[in-house]
């Protein structure tokens, strides 16, 4: 779904009124990350307008790229719209509603008792599909059925268990309760955000989006999406999106990575960078979407989606990087 551009690296900085007192040193920070030979792109985004924007190793912050389990957070915000126009009673609501026909033929009782909030925030208990076993889940014949068979490692609600399986199930339930395919509901629950827009999505056997991985999106787009988290729910020109009780339950710690112990909502990972408590999307090979509310801050940064961010040490690199843009923000505000 990548496509590599034969242009030299790109840069652009944008002085908004916000460092109007100050010199920014945003420009000699992004160059200086032309050292992280993974990174694609960066984009820096203040009180709603873009500040600084970089793409590195001829890639642009308008090419699609693969966003990965950055995605997640996409299928969160479907989840608060169909909750929000009744398609979905709530996170409460119990799966089996849903995908009942889709059990073992002889289900473990707890099954019954997963619900859709167990499943946005990593918590269903059952095995998981990513890591080790992603080959073999997306290699199976039906990957809804498949995510229902694995066997219970904890109780629903219970310790953090990452698994695109769990928001897999959350995009077939989108499915079946509105009978429109996932991405439809994207484009038409989503098209009022200015600039958003879905470059391509892998389907399973059964022609289900998956849920959490494998979306196409430009930079530019994922920014423009996670706008609406910054401003409260609302787009550029004022109008209310997403309620913004969903994005105070989907912002509220839940349960912890086993990982680097981050916490996790629903579909957002919570950690503090630089004293400032940060919300941020990730995706495998270092898809990062921070919004740090406090200062008005929305950060994309994508990286190439072939290599692991985690393992390699990238992600923290990122993290560190947010870190120094924090750092240079909060001074040109003060």
């Amino acid at each position: 779904m990548k496509c590599f551009l034969p242009l030299a690296t790109t840069f652009v900085i944008l002085v908004h009124p916000a460092f109007a007192q100050a010199p920014s040193a945003l420009p000699d920070l992004l160059e200086r990350a032309s050292a992280l030979e993974p990174l694609e792109t960066v984009i820096v985004s203040v009180d709603g307008e873009t500040v600084a924007e970089q793409g590195y190793r001829g890639h642009s912050p308008d090419e699609p790229t693969n966003i990965k389990s950055a995605s997640k957070t996409v299928i969160s915000a479907l989840a608060g719209l169909a909750i929000e126009k009744g398609v979905l009673e709530g996170v409460d609501q119990p799966i089996a509603d849903f995908l009942a026909d889709d059990f073992p033929a002889d289900p473990d009782p707890r099954l019954g008792e997963v619900t859709i909030g167990n499943l946005l925030s990593m918590q269903a208990g059952l095995e998981p599909t990513s890591g080790p076993n992603y080959g073999r889940w997306v290699a199976s014949d039906n990957w809804v059925r498949s995510a229902l068979s694995q066997p219970f490692q904890n109780n629903p609600g219970g310790s953090m268990l990452y698994s695109t399986g769990s928001t897999h199930l959350l995009s077939a339930i989108l499915t079946e309760a509105t009978g429109e395919s996932t991405l439809a509901l994207a484009r038409d629950w989503l098209e009022p955000i200015e600039g958003f827009s879905i470059a391509g999505w892998e389907r399973d056997p059964q022609g289900i989006y998956l849920g959490g991985n494998e979306m196409a999106m430009s930079p530019r787009s994922l920014l423009a999406f996670g706008e609406v988290y910054r401003s409260g729910g609302l787009t550029a020109d004022g109008a209310r999106l997403l309620p913004e009780s969903w994005i105070e339950q989907s912002w509220t710690r839940r349960t912890n990575s086993r990982f680097n112990n981050d916490g996790y909502g629903y579909g957002w990972f919570l950690r503090n960078v630089e004293g400032e408590d940060v919300r941020y999307a990730w995706g495998y090979g270092g898809q990062m979407l921070y919004i740090v509310p406090e200062l008005d801050l929305t950060v994309v940064m994508t990286s190439d989606a072939s290599s692991p961010s985690a393992s390699t040490g990238h992600r923290e690199a990122l993290h560190d990087l947010l870190g120094e843009i924090i750092a240079e923000v909060r001074d040109g505000k003060s």
